[in-house]
Protein backbone atom coordinates (compact mmCIF):
# COMPACT_ATOMS: atom_id res chain seq x y z
CA UNK A 1 0.00 0.00 0.00
CA UNK A 2 1.47 3.40 -1.03
CA UNK A 3 0.56 6.04 0.82
CA UNK A 4 1.03 9.64 0.32
CA UNK A 5 -0.76 12.85 0.58
CA UNK A 6 -0.15 16.78 0.64
CA UNK A 7 -1.21 17.09 4.29
CA UNK A 8 0.07 14.43 6.99
CA UNK A 9 -1.43 13.66 10.20
CA UNK A 10 2.06 13.31 12.81
CA UNK A 11 0.03 12.04 15.46
CA UNK A 12 -1.28 8.79 12.67
CA UNK A 13 0.82 5.39 13.01
CA UNK A 14 1.33 4.54 9.56
CA UNK A 15 1.80 1.10 10.21
CA UNK A 16 -1.22 -1.60 10.84
CA UNK A 17 0.44 -3.00 13.65
CA UNK A 18 4.05 -3.87 16.34
CA UNK A 19 5.38 -0.49 15.59
CA UNK A 20 4.86 2.59 15.87
CA UNK A 21 6.10 4.99 12.22
CA UNK A 22 4.80 8.98 12.35
CA UNK A 23 5.19 10.63 9.03
CA UNK A 24 4.99 14.63 9.24
CA UNK A 25 5.64 15.42 5.67
CA UNK A 26 7.71 18.63 5.08
CA UNK A 27 9.34 20.39 8.03
CA UNK A 28 11.61 22.78 5.82
CA UNK A 29 10.11 24.96 3.57
CA UNK A 30 11.52 24.95 0.47
CA UNK A 31 14.37 27.90 0.96
CA UNK A 32 15.49 25.95 4.02
CA UNK A 33 15.71 22.62 2.22
CA UNK A 34 17.67 23.33 -0.67
CA UNK A 35 20.08 25.30 1.63
CA UNK A 36 20.59 22.02 4.16
CA UNK A 37 20.69 19.94 1.17
CA UNK A 38 23.45 21.90 -0.41
CA UNK A 39 25.52 22.22 2.76
CA UNK A 40 25.54 19.12 3.47
CA UNK A 41 26.98 17.98 1.06
CA UNK A 42 29.77 20.47 1.29
CA UNK A 43 30.42 20.13 4.74
CA UNK A 44 29.62 16.56 5.70
CA UNK A 45 33.00 13.98 5.69
CA UNK A 46 31.48 11.57 3.34
CA UNK A 47 33.33 8.02 3.19
CA UNK A 48 32.39 5.37 1.23
CA UNK A 49 30.79 2.81 3.59
CA UNK A 50 31.93 -0.81 3.74
CA UNK A 51 29.62 -3.98 4.27
CA UNK A 52 30.47 -7.63 5.18
CA UNK A 53 28.04 -9.46 2.68
CA UNK A 54 28.54 -13.76 3.04
CA UNK A 55 32.31 -12.93 4.39
CA UNK A 56 33.39 -10.53 1.62
CA UNK A 57 33.90 -7.12 2.26
CA UNK A 58 32.28 -4.80 0.00
CA UNK A 59 33.10 -0.97 -0.72
CA UNK A 60 29.56 0.90 -1.24
CA UNK A 61 28.96 3.24 -3.90
CA UNK A 62 26.81 5.08 -0.90
CA UNK A 63 28.55 7.70 0.96
CA UNK A 64 28.07 7.90 4.54
CA UNK A 65 29.23 9.59 7.83
CA UNK A 66 28.67 9.57 11.39
CA UNK A 67 28.25 12.33 13.98
CA UNK A 68 27.17 12.64 17.76
CA UNK A 69 27.63 14.18 20.84
CA UNK A 70 30.83 12.67 21.57
CA UNK A 71 33.25 10.22 20.09
CA UNK A 72 30.63 7.14 19.96
CA UNK A 73 31.15 4.08 18.74
CA UNK A 74 28.54 2.47 16.33
CA UNK A 75 29.32 -0.68 14.89
CA UNK A 76 26.58 -2.29 11.89
CA UNK A 77 27.54 -4.96 9.31
CA UNK A 78 30.17 -5.60 11.07
CA UNK A 79 31.89 -2.20 10.51
CA UNK A 80 32.71 0.29 13.61
CA UNK A 81 32.45 3.98 13.10
CA UNK A 82 33.50 7.21 15.80
CA UNK A 83 31.13 9.97 15.46
CA UNK A 84 32.47 13.04 14.51
CA UNK A 85 31.42 16.33 15.78
CA UNK A 86 28.45 18.16 15.27
CA UNK A 87 28.69 20.37 12.74
CA UNK A 88 26.70 24.05 12.89
CA UNK A 89 24.22 22.86 10.57
CA UNK A 90 23.44 19.35 11.86
CA UNK A 91 22.97 21.12 15.42
CA UNK A 92 20.20 23.06 13.79
CA UNK A 93 18.34 20.25 12.22
CA UNK A 94 18.58 18.01 14.95
CA UNK A 95 16.91 21.05 16.73
CA UNK A 96 14.26 21.39 14.71
CA UNK A 97 13.79 17.54 14.72
CA UNK A 98 13.81 17.36 18.73
CA UNK A 99 10.65 20.75 18.98
CA UNK A 100 8.46 18.85 15.95
CA UNK A 101 8.94 14.88 17.67
CA UNK A 102 9.37 15.52 21.19
CA UNK A 103 12.10 13.72 21.21
CA UNK A 104 15.88 13.85 21.79
CA UNK A 105 18.90 12.36 20.07
CA UNK A 106 22.88 12.35 20.94
CA UNK A 107 23.78 11.09 17.45
CA UNK A 108 23.20 11.04 13.47
CA UNK A 109 23.99 8.65 10.49
CA UNK A 110 23.96 10.27 7.39
CA UNK A 111 23.61 8.36 4.05
CA UNK A 112 24.63 9.96 0.41
CA UNK A 113 22.83 8.59 -2.60
CA UNK A 114 23.94 9.89 -5.43
CA UNK A 115 21.26 8.28 -8.20
CA UNK A 116 18.06 6.60 -7.56
CA UNK A 117 20.42 3.71 -8.43
CA UNK A 118 21.73 3.59 -4.87
CA UNK A 119 19.79 2.27 -2.51
CA UNK A 120 19.47 -0.12 0.92
CA UNK A 121 18.12 -3.52 1.54
CA UNK A 122 15.84 -5.10 4.06
CA UNK A 123 16.97 -4.21 7.05
CA UNK A 124 16.07 -3.12 10.65
CA UNK A 125 17.90 -0.70 13.47
CA UNK A 126 18.20 -3.27 16.25
CA UNK A 127 22.22 -2.67 16.95
CA UNK A 128 23.23 -3.28 20.71
CA UNK A 129 24.61 0.20 20.58
CA UNK A 130 20.83 2.31 20.17
CA UNK A 131 18.56 2.65 22.96
CA UNK A 132 15.92 -0.65 22.76
CA UNK A 133 12.17 1.00 21.57
CA UNK A 134 14.23 4.59 21.14
CA UNK A 135 12.99 6.73 18.21
CA UNK A 136 14.79 6.98 15.29
CA UNK A 137 14.30 10.49 13.22
CA UNK A 138 15.07 10.18 9.50
CA UNK A 139 15.17 13.48 7.27
CA UNK A 140 15.27 13.81 3.29
CA UNK A 141 16.98 15.93 1.62
CA UNK A 142 17.15 16.27 -2.45
CA UNK A 143 15.85 13.49 -4.88
CA UNK A 144 12.10 12.24 -3.43
CA UNK A 145 12.16 8.21 -3.11
CA UNK A 146 9.81 5.40 -1.92
CA UNK A 147 10.82 4.04 1.71
CA UNK A 148 9.08 0.24 2.58
CA UNK A 149 7.89 -1.53 5.61
CA UNK A 150 7.83 -5.32 5.21
CA UNK A 151 6.45 -6.99 8.62
CA UNK A 152 8.81 -9.96 9.44
CA UNK A 153 6.54 -12.78 9.69
CA UNK A 154 3.71 -11.85 7.58
CA UNK A 155 5.56 -9.87 5.33
CA UNK A 156 2.61 -7.37 4.75
CA UNK A 157 4.02 -4.14 2.88
CA UNK A 158 3.25 -0.05 3.27
CA UNK A 159 5.32 2.20 1.42
CA UNK A 160 5.69 6.24 1.93
CA UNK A 161 7.23 8.37 -0.77
CA UNK A 162 9.41 10.58 1.28
CA UNK A 163 10.05 14.24 -0.32
CA UNK A 164 12.52 16.89 0.37
CA UNK A 165 12.77 18.44 3.61
CA UNK A 166 10.25 15.51 4.94
CA UNK A 167 10.82 14.32 8.71
CA UNK A 168 9.56 10.26 8.89
CA UNK A 169 9.57 8.86 12.85
CA UNK A 170 10.38 5.13 13.94
CA UNK A 171 10.19 4.10 17.59
CA UNK A 172 8.55 1.42 19.65
CA UNK A 173 8.84 -1.94 18.23
CA UNK A 174 9.19 -0.70 15.18
CA UNK A 175 12.96 -2.28 14.58
CA UNK A 176 11.67 -6.02 16.42
CA UNK A 177 8.68 -6.37 13.65
CA UNK A 178 9.55 -4.46 10.87
CA UNK A 179 12.04 -4.41 8.19
CA UNK A 180 12.72 -1.18 6.19
CA UNK A 181 14.68 -0.28 2.71
CA UNK A 182 15.22 2.45 0.25
CA UNK A 183 14.86 0.21 -3.44
CA UNK A 184 16.67 1.06 -6.35
CA UNK A 185 15.02 2.84 -9.15
CA UNK A 186 16.56 3.62 -12.98
CA UNK A 187 13.93 6.62 -12.68
CA UNK A 188 15.71 9.07 -10.38
CA UNK A 189 18.88 10.89 -11.37
CA UNK A 190 19.35 13.29 -8.67
CA UNK A 191 21.37 12.49 -5.03
CA UNK A 192 19.40 12.19 -1.98
CA UNK A 193 21.01 12.73 1.38
CA UNK A 194 19.24 11.03 4.28
CA UNK A 195 19.57 11.76 7.92
CA UNK A 196 18.77 9.06 10.65
CA UNK A 197 19.08 10.59 14.02
CA UNK A 198 19.58 7.86 17.04
CA UNK A 199 19.93 8.04 20.35
CA UNK A 200 23.18 5.47 21.72
CA UNK A 201 23.24 4.11 25.11
CA UNK A 202 26.28 4.31 27.28
CA UNK A 203 28.36 0.95 27.80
Amino acid sequence: MLLFEETYDSNKNYLPHGGTVNFYGKIFNQQSADFYYGALLETIRWQNDEALIFGKKIITKRKVAWYGDEAFSYTYSNNTKTALPWTDELVTIKQIVEEKSGETFNSCLLNLYHSGEEGMAWHSDAEKDLAKEGAIASVSFGAERKFCFKHKESSEKIELLLPHGSLLIMKGETQKNWLHRLPPTKKISNSRVNLTFRTIVGK
